[in-house]
């Protein structure tokens, strides 16, 4: 019997999840490990529905493998995956947009709390045998503080309901403009245009998709934020200038910032932005909890099983 499904890569631990929704569907699988699009052209010719989470889908991948005719994205971004050439090829592209979204949120609001409350800072102070508050000065309290936020999806409407539960006046704005997630902003969350984000905010909070803020921030629009004010980015990692925020930090035009996430992941133990004492950075781990990963492996092996089945697939990317 021919491979219905192949997991084109995958670094979790395991695949029980996914293999117990398949062989519970009598869907044949496969696991992979492929790195390059030749790996991807080697080694996937049979099946007609790729799990995929790293390795590149491309047009050339694409047009080499003429049996597929679906991609399933581990995860919400779809930047691996040429979703225009897909389209064109006939092929669906989804991801699960709905996974982890708290797990973001409380990430993002975990970083922030650290960079305000300058956590990281003083911990290492104590341990350096500092037991002082004044290497923390300044620090605001939060029910005084405006926080800014690029992209309201679900993930950023998730943290403006944490942030102003600290008292945080909200502002927000998003790239898509009137094309907003459910079409619903929270009451206590003002739309503003980015420039009065930049200008205004005491935190930037970034939740947006890379395709439609690639290079947002920039020099100009770091140079425009508040001396005083931190940046924050869970979202991906293109959306920042990262040379201009390296150069940003040294100058100390803004207080600091974190980063779950890089232009080029791994970002390399050499990477000047690492050299900076007010900047925080994650393994892009913002996602993960017990529960998230679960929810993501089965809700990509249950979207498979719905394509294969010739049911309707819940988490379009592209229309067909």
């Amino acid at each position: 019997m021919s491979l219905q499904v192949i997991i084109t890569d995958c670094d979790h631990e395991n695949i029980n999840i996914e293999k117990a929704i398949f062989d519970d569907s009598q869907i044949s699988f496969a696991l992979k490990t492929c790195i390059t699009e030749q790996d991807v052209i080697d080694n996937c010719q049979e099946a007609a529905v790729f799990l995929n989470q790293y390795a590149p889908i491309t047009r050339r991948v694409m047009e080499n493998l003429p049996e597929l005719k679906m991609v399933i994205r581990y995860g919400v971004g779809v930047n691996n995956v040429d979703v225009e050439a897909a389209t064109d090829l006939g092929i669906q592209v989804c991801n699960v947009p709905d996974y982890g979204m708290h797990e973001v949120a409380d990430h993002a609001l975990a970083l922030m709390l650290a960079l305000t409350r300058k956590v990281s800072l003083m911990n290492d102070q104590v341990k350096k045998g500092n037991w002082d508050y004044q290497y923390a000065i300044p620090i605001f309290r939060h029910s005084q503080q405006v926080v800014g936020i690029i992209g309201l999806g679900r993930i950023g409407t998730a943290f403006a309901h944490k942030v102003h539960g600290l008292g945080c006046r909200v502002i927000a704005y998003d790239p898509k403009k009137t094309n907003l997630e459910n079409k619903y902003v929270p009451e206590f969350v003002e739309m503003v245009d980015l420039e009065m984000l930049l200008t205004q905010s005491d935190v930037i909070s970034i939740h947006c998709p890379l395709e439609t803020a690639r290079n947002l921030i920039d020099k100009e629009a770091l140079e425009k934020m508040k001396s005083t004010a931190y940046l924050i980015n869970v979202s991906r990692g293109g959306i920042i200038n990262e040379d201009d925020l390296d150069h940003c930090l040294k100058a100390k035009k803004i207080a600091g910032a974190a980063l779950d996430v890089a232009a080029k992941e791994p970002l390399g133990k050499d990477s000047p932005l690492l050299q900076h004492d007010n900047l925080l950075c994650t393994p892009h781990m913002a996602w993960y909890s017990e529960q998230s990963a679960v929810e993501l492996k089965r809700k990509v092996a249950e979207e498979a099983v719905r394509f294969l089945t010739s049911e309707q697939v819940k988490y379009p990317i592209n229309q067909l």
